[in-house]
């Protein structure tokens, strides 16, 4: 990822989009075989002979037919998943998604050039909005090289959600617009929207054909604080976001139908290029310890930054920053790449501006102001109520382990993900005595539109690697043994899930094509196994962050039981978070630097079962084991 932009560009950020793949449809007999290889670490034997018999009459009854419909739905489709999945992970979904479905997490400047500092906010905010304008004319103008794994393609269609887009809530279904045009497809929005103590601003990023300067920039933001420093706080009308969707939607259509001059403010932030948070916290974070920004980027004031859009930029104020965005649009992926840009040009430059000091004649920011009424101001009271009782339940950690990173273990010749991976399911066993239900995301960018699959880490090969590593009278070689064999069987689950070749996403279509027809629902997908562990569609990513959310087809645990819900960031320096699926889980989010690993762990506070803390202290354990055997077993 450090040659994201070629100085002689040869290939252009699209232009391989319509020579893609389009997204396989796995095989009938495959996916039931993997279905089952993967509920066995959780079922008696009673409960898998009886599953295995649900499978056996559904893969030789209604399964097929279900099947053939698929084949027949991906011969007039490139995806035929893609609709069904932003609409069932994402858009129908009716609980509040700024926490449960957006992801947040810090920026790294502060372990080089920006360590917390009071007095440089804005400052620093007009270098860093800068550089991501930069990025932003990159996409504009096909810069940005298309992503390859190896010498395959990679799909690139999600880079054009990062800007000028926003989720619009329904009362049914949410939609997504994306204003975004490339310079060759016509005209593009460039202004900003700025956010400061529950007011919004906006002014146009763009001056006589040319980007703002950050002089330009820290005049316009100046301006803006100005405005709100020493006044009252606004409405804080962005509140509203947070709640439940269906919520959301019906106090939108009230506040434009009170005041028309609303949908014009709504329609300017919906399409702003993105969103600045102007925030009065002060983190005051660590390259050992980002738990404060990291909690500040997910649980901070929901009046300064709008829920439902694809980017809001977080500034704090002690020079710090982080960012909140909804995963609607894009996974992790695409703001990861945009985040480690950023950070690789505020490297180079020491975070400083080297240009001219020259500020040009330009129109001030205008204030956006709505016009509210008490019924408004009660949804907004209400908003930021449920908003806060339900953040003040979330436990945020988010430390760095710097005994080792990538390089010595991949002197060990062993797969840093797949080390990482095991490692937790080992600190997840031995806190809770058994092994936790867990997902990973595996990318199918090399299809057509193609985002992710799940890839299933608790396998039996892990479940027994796991039991003898806690056996005392084990020996170093039965570890071995056993912990090579989970690390082949992981790899090899990772690699067919990346190749279009995993399970979960084959069954959701088979459910929903049965939904679609009226069709009774077959037993495998209310089978009490099934249940238990169901089979999930669930949608990772990151990035200051990242942010997972998963949604399951059927209930008894509903929007999905993996107690565990991971997702590698990636070999870079950026980091995110997000909630835990279920209550009594966590979230797991993670990079992999040379010589450290740094991950974010979440849970509820109001569950007896789980403790984030403890989880990554027994994760430090597990990863220290791990490497005394694969250096004294010779692996």
């Amino acid at each position: 990822m450090t040659n994201q932009v070629s100085e002689f560009p040869t290939e252009r950020t699209f232009q391989y989009q319509h020579s893609l793949p389009p997204l396989p449809v796995p095989s009938l007999e495959g996916s039931l075989a993997k279905y089952l290889d993967a509920v066995r670490p959780f079922a008696t034997e009673e409960e898998y002979q009886v599953t295995a018999a649900v499978v056996k009459r559904f893969g030789e009854g209604i399964g097929k037919d279900l099947h053939q419909k698929l084949l027949q739905r991906a011969r007039t489709r490139r995806n035929w998943l893609e609709e069904w999945w932003l609409d069932a992970a994402y858009l129908e979904l009716r609980y509040p998604s700024q926490l449960n479905v957006n992801f947040g997490g810090p920026a790294p400047y502060l372990e080089h050039c920006w360590p917390p500092t009071e007095g440089v906010q804005l400052q620093r905010t007009s270098i860093s909005m800068w550089h991501t304008l930069q990025y932003w004319d990159l996409l504009r103008t096909e810069r940005l090289d298309p992503h390859k794994a190896g010498n395959v393609v990679l799909d690139m269609d999600q880079f054009r959600m990062l800007f000028c887009t926003c989720k619009v809530p329904g009362v049914t279904k949410d939609t997504i617009i994306n204003y975004f045009k490339t310079e060759s497809e016509g005209p593009c929005p460039s202004h900003v929207v700025v956010m400061c103590k529950g007011r919004f601003f906006s002014f146009d990023a763009v001056c006589d054909g040319h980007i703002l300067t950050p002089p330009e920039l820290l005049r316009q933001l100046t301006h803006v604080k100005q405005c709100c420093e020493g006044e009252p706080a606004g409405d804080g009308v962005a509140a509203l976001t947070s709640e439940e969707r269906t919520r959301w939607a019906e106090a939108r259509e009230y506040l434009i139908g009170i005041d028309p001059a609303n949908k014009t403010i709504l329609e300017i932030i919906q399409s702003s290029l993105f969103v600045v948070s102007l925030d009065d916290a002060k983190p005051y974070a660590t390259a050992e310890n980002y738990t404060p920004v990291t909690r500040e980027a997910l649980t901070g004031d929901p009046t300064i930054r709008w829920g439902d859009k694809s980017y809001n930029s977080l500034s704090f104020a002690d020079g710090t920053f982080g960012s909140n965005c909804d995963h609607a649009p894009y996974d992790a992926m695409v703001l990861v790449t945009h985040c480690y840009y950023v950070d690789q040009q505020l490297k180079a430059t020491d975070g400083k501006w080297k240009g001219t000091e020259t500020v040009r004649p330009m129109p001030l920011p205008e204030e956006l102001v709505f016009t509210v009424d008490d019924r408004v101001r009660s949804d907004v009271a209400h908003a930021k109520q449920q908003y806060f009782e339900t953040t003040q339940d979330l436990q945020v950690v988010c430390y760095a382990f710097t005994s080792f990173g990538k390089a010595a273990i991949k002197q060990k010749k062993l797969h840093p993900d797949t080390f990482i991976q095991l490692a937790l399911q080992l600190a997840y066993y031995r806190q809770h005595g058994r092994l936790g239900s867990c997902y990973e995301t595996a990318m199918t960018r090399r299809f057509y539109h193609g985002r992710t699959e799940t890839m299933r880490p608790c396998t039996l090969e892990a479940q027994n690697w796991c039991h003898t590593m806690l056996l005392p009278a084990a020996s170093a070689e039965a570890k071995r043994k056993a912990l090579l064999l989970a690390f082949n069987k992981h790899n090899k689950l990772m690699a067919e899930a990346q190749n279009g070749k995993g399970f979960d996403r084959h069954l959701l279509g088979l459910y929903l094509i049965a939904k679609e027809e009226g069709l009774p629902m077959p037993d495998l997908f209310t089978d009490p196994l099934y249940s238990k562990r169901c089979v999930c569609v669930c949608v990772c990513v990151f990035v200051f962050m990242v942010c997972v959310i998963c949604v399951c087809s059927l209930s008894s645990g509903g929007g999905g039981n993996f107690t565990l819900s991971t997702s590698l960031v990636g070999y870079t320096t950026v980091l995110g978070a997000v909630a835990p699926m279920v209550h009594h889980g966590y979230g797991f989010f993670y990079r992999i630097g040379d010589d450290r690993i740094v991950a974010s762990c979440t849970a509820w506070k109001s569950s007896q079962e789980t403790d984030a803390e403890t989880l990554f202290q027994n994760l430090v354990t597990s990863l220290h084991e791990m490497l005394h055997l694969a250096t004294t077993a010779q692996l």
